[in-house]
């Protein structure tokens, strides 16, 4: 039998750990203590928060699907684009599905404040550009009113969002007519990033057709709106779904948020015009009129 010299295995095991350490995971629980100073200066800051929910999707899908969507795009694009990916967020709007089992619908209060210390925190952790990767259809209106709240006093720190989009040239065509939510695409989406998780042979129990229940003129909007058209909680047809679909619009959103790490790591202006203005609104009436 061959024996192997200890100075050679002594350099093998050097290299292994000094190739360890140069391969930083881009997943915050992940990172030991000195590994984050380290992280936090690869990333040039730049942190993302993937922001999902806990809620119903169908009778074929886990409750957990928009966590595994944002967390899965965020960590895949970070791996591109190097930043780091705090873990899976799920304090976002959800009223609507209150009479779904298993759905967590925090108070709307808790649900800015909680938002407001995690990004508090994350910036005393030295992100100071940390960007919301939404992957939830609920939380569309919460994060634009987050982000203005950003000005109402001053922060070392600058919050983007985005929301997943599959809209893409060369995306495959559906087959289903109308597709919102746990249908043919979500179920694809599923497909890769958790197919463990899809239960194909419960597609049908319940039905995914809009019920129109109202009638009201156009722009008149209410909270009821979504129970009155998917009581259910599900959206479509997921008969269709298939992984060709869910594969390309996985790498769509990998892609694009790989790319929007790189924008907000090149982007000056903002933090500029951000302190700028958090100067100028402690003296209102010094502004040039």
């Amino acid at each position: 039998m061959l024996k192997i010299p200890n100075s050679i295995l002594l350099t093998i095991a050097a290299a292994t750990v000094t190739w360890a350490q140069s391969s930083l995971p881009v997943k915050w629980e992940e990172l030991t203590g000195p590994d984050f100073i380290k992280a936090i200066d690869k990333a040039q800051g730049v942190c993302v928060l993937p922001f999902g929910i806990l809620e119903k999707h169908g009778t074929h899908l886990p409750i957990g699907t928009d966590l595994f969507s944002a967390r899965y795009a965020s960590v895949h694009a970070a791996e591109q684009n190097y930043a780091v990916v705090f873990p899976e967020y799920y304090f976002g709007q959800i009223f609507e599905a209150r009479h779904q089992p298993g759905t967590v619908a925090y108070s709307a209060h808790l649900q800015l404040e909680l938002l407001q210390e995690t990004a508090d925190e994350m910036a005393r952790n030295g992100c100071k550009k940390i960007v919301i990767v939404n992957g939830h259809g609920g939380n569309d209106m919460l994060l634009p009113y987050f982000t203005q709240t950003q000005l109402a006093s001053p922060r070392d720190y600058v919050v983007y969002t985005y929301n997943l989009n599959v809209n893409a040239p060369g995306r495959p065509a559906m087959k289903s007519a109308f597709d919102a939510h746990a249908g043919e695409g979500e179920t694809s989406h599923v497909m890769i990033t958790r197919p463990d998780l899809v239960h194909m042979d419960r597609v049908g129990t319940e039905s995914g057709a809009d019920l129109k229940r109202l009638d009201l003129p156009a722009g008149v909007e209410t909270g009821i709106w979504w129970y009155a058209s998917f009581p259910n909680h599900y959206a479509g047809d997921a008969a269709a779904a298939n992984k060709e679909l869910g594969q390309f619009d996985v790498n769509t959103w990998i892609t694009r948020v790989a790319n929007v790490i790189r924008a907000v790591k090149a982007d000056q202006a903002t933090p500029r015009l951000q302190n700028e203005f958090y100067e100028k609104a402690k003296h209102p009436l010094d502004t040039k009129q």
